[in-house]
């Protein structure tokens, strides 16, 4: 795996922890009804891109340790593909090999 490649896959590591302590503290002060308001998980540090999607389908992207969710436009093909084209952010699931392997072994569910 490339430097490039492993730096993308870190950036979308630390992107899916920060949206795990969103959730936590969403649920800590019950606001389950509400939307969660999150950052993309692109691979670019420099992201600040938003996504609003309900705990259902936050619930559903963390289902699968290997799935991201980012920004139209912000999905690496080297390293990712999109599985799904929702309203507003698309889910990419990490290829096989280096980057399937980071997002299982930091997967903060421990899936």
């Amino acid at each position: 795996m490339s430097s490039r490649e492993e730096r993308i896959g870190l950036n979308e590591v630390v992107f899916r922890e920060v949206n795990e302590r969103i959730e936590d503290l969403a649920e800590t002060f019950d606001l389950n009804t509400q939307a969660l308001d999150l950052i993309c998980e692109c691979g670019n540090g420099s992201c600040r891109e938003r996504l609003t999607m309900t705990r259902a389908e936050y619930e559903e992207l963390r289902a699968d340790p290997h799935q991201f969710a980012v920004h139209p436009g912000h999905e690496y093909p080297e390293v990712e593909s999109i599985v799904a084209r929702l309203k507003g952010y698309y889910i990419v699931r990490k290829n096989r090999g280096a980057p399937e392997e980071i997002a299982e072994k930091t997967d903060p569910r421990g899936t």
